[in-house]
């Protein structure tokens, strides 16, 4: 027999009421914002601003024109590093009963005094992503500024934050600047892809590398002056940040002519042909196999490459 009303599971309507009045409270935000925007736009001193300060800072006059094809690749490296690293860390905060363990041969070029430590098969291959991730990020710092293109993502100008303000008036009443980031990001861009370089990014290994067990355990000073506790408390925020900035970049690559920025970035052209676009596609299927692939079906022959692998 149908249960009556009375008799359904209570939990039911309670899980979703949160995510409900969240949903609802972020339109009505999100709504008093456009307006809010629209109204300052509206008013003679905000509109003088904005003609002051249109959205772009002005670079240096040797800042190279254009996305080369080295800064493509590292762009796909870094896509595909990234969503994998949010997967298996979420595995390894949430997962309660690991599918497998790995520890490291204490051979070749690494050697410790003391036996390496077994850990979970998700936390190994969280930490192999997070090495690739930095061997790709190195690689992309030292050619950033070998070729001049850090200038492009580097403030070099105090003007860059009223342009800032004024993108982000200009986004908030939907009447978006115009955009050319093949020569010139808009100063809000330029300030995100900084704090994500070179802020971010840094704190995230940083805090990784403090909760790895590479960190030494015995140096009582350096363990006093950061404690791990530090690390655990910023690291997951940090891998929020990282979730909420693919979104944010991604929902405007979309949205503010999609042909042309995937060229910039997957094709190393300025054309509006197709060729970005099936950049992109191959990679985000790459990716999305490569997501399901990462499972202990696939993941303890790699693993068994480096070290021993055991189910307990």
């Amino acid at each position: 027999m149908p249960s009556s009303p009375s008799t359904a599971p209570a939990w039911t309507k309670a899980a979703w009421f949160k995510p409900v009045v969240i949903a609802v409270a972020a339109i009505v935000v999100l709504a008093i914002v456009v307006l809010l925007a629209k109204w300052l736009r509206s008013t003679t001193g905000v509109q003088q601003f904005i003609a002051t300060y249109p959205g772009h800072a002005a670079l240096p006059g040797d800042t190279p024109t254009g996305l080369p094809a080295w800064l493509n690749w590292s762009h796909f490296f870094n896509m595909f590093f990234i969503v994998l690293i949010v997967r298996s860390g979420l595995q390894v905060r949430y997962t309660t009963r690991p599918q497998g363990y790995w520890k490291r041969n204490n051979k070749g070029l690494v050697k410790t005094k003391g036996q390496p430590k077994k850990i979970s098969l998700d936390l190994w291959f969280h930490l192999s992503l997070d090495a690739l991730w930095v061997l790709n990020g190195l690689i992309y710092v030292i050619l950033l500024f070998s070729t001049g293109q850090w200038k492009r993502v580097v403030p070099t100008s105090w003007d860059v934050f009223p342009h800032a303000v004024s993108v982000a008036i200009q986004y908030a009443s939907l009447d978006w600047p115009l955009e050319d980031g093949w020569v010139n990001y808009n100063a809000l861009q330029l300030l995100a892809y900084f704090v994500t370089v070179f802020i971010a990014a840094p704190l995230a290994i940083l805090t990784g590398l403090r909760m790895s067990g590479a960190w030494p355990a015995k140096a009582a000073r350096l363990n006093k002056a950061y404690p791990i506790e530090v690390a655990r408390r910023m690291h997951f925020p940090i891998a929020i940040y990282f979730v909420v900035f693919v979104i944010v970049h991604v929902f405007l690559v979309l949205t503010t002519g999609a042909l042309r920025n995937l060229n910039h970035m997957f094709a190393a052209n300025d054309g509006e042909s197709w060729l970005g676009f099936g950049f992109f596609a191959a990679a985000v299927v790459v990716i999305v196999a490569a997501w399901f692939l990462a499972r202990p079906l696939f993941l303890r022959p790699i693993a068994s490459l480096m070290g021993s692998v055991t189910r307990n």
